[in-house]
This record gives structure tokens, C-alpha cells and sequence, in this order.
């Protein structure tokens, strides 16, 4: 079961927050777009995402980049900070973190768009990129390349 909070402000602002013990206990919070009426894309970059491989209990490391087109609600930035962070004790393949996290925010936020770029670090030198948008991108939309180079050996 996943935890969502319809707020009007958010509930975890100015407060001690523990960290979420896993990705289904972690509250996502959802604040009203003050610009409705506006297609806009927001980035969120995680650049230091870290999963547990679920086989060898191994750190995984990724890049992630979410650019979402919000309609009425907007993720309110610590509780998605600490969803992120729920991730570190968890383990699931590469694939799994990447749309799971995709899927929550598409059914927490209800975006008119909303596309994930997973960079996994290499393990056992290959490196698993995992992309997943919900739709074609909004005509007129400004969507910035992701920024991150494709994996090139040393």
C-alpha cells in the first residue's frame, strides 16, 4: 500500500522527519500547482539514488531525471527527498526502483506528463538504463535533454 497526503501545505516542513523505512511506508505529499493553467515541466535529479541489489545485497547507484508536467498538484520536495532515500535499504533490480518510482508519482500527482530516466551505475560491466514516460511529450513544451552521457568504458 502506498501513502499519499492531499495537502494544501505539506505536513513534513519544518519538522524532524524520520526516514522511511522502505518505499511503501514513505509519505509522498502533494501541494496545489500555483499555475494550473500553465504547461511547464519541473526536474527533479537525483544524483546519488542508491537501491540494494535484491540477489547479492549489493549497493546499486543510479542517476535518476524526472521531469513531470504538473497539473493540479505539485510533489512537495522533502517528502519526495525522503521517499528517494527510502530506497537505500531496499532491494529490487534496476527495472523495478525505476518504474515503481515512476508509477507513484504518476498516481500520486496525476501530471498531464511525466517521464524517468534511470542511469545505473555499471555492476559486472553493464551499465542498465531504464526510460519510461507516461505519454507523448505536450506540443510547445520546452523538455530539456536529461544531461547525462551514455555510459562509455574506461
Amino acid at each position: 500500500m502506498t501513502k499519499t497526503s492531499d495537502t494544501t501545505g505539506a505536513n513534513m516542513l519544518g519538522q524532524r522527519t524520520d526516514l522511511p523505512t522502505s518505499p511503501d511506508e514513505a509519505v509522498l505529499e502533494r501541494v496545489p500547482n500555483p499555475h494550473p493553467d500553465t504547461n511547464y515541466v519541473a526536474r527533479f535529479t537525483v544524483p546519488e539514488f542508491t537501491s540494494i541489489c535484491p540477489v547479492t545485497g549489493q549497493p546499486d547507484f543510479a542517476r535518476l531525471v524526472i521531469d513531470y508536467v504538473p497539473d493540479a498538484y505539485l510533489v512537495e520536495s522533502k517528502s519526495f527527498k525522503l521517499y528517494m532515500s527510502s530506497f537505500r535499504n531496499h532491494g529490487a533490480f534496476h527495472e523495478d526502483c525505476t518504474i515503481a518510482i515512476a508509477k507513484r508519482l504518476t498516481q500520486t500527482l496525476a501530471p498531464r506528463w511525466l517521464r524517468i530516466g534511470g542511469y545505473w551505475y555499471p555492476r559486472g560491466g553493464i551499465p542498465i538504463d531504464v526510460f519510461w514516460q507516461s505519454g507523448p511529450e505536450l506540443e510547445d513544451l520546452y523538455v530539456p535533454d536529461a544531461g547525462v552521457a551514455p555510459y562509455q568504458g574506461r
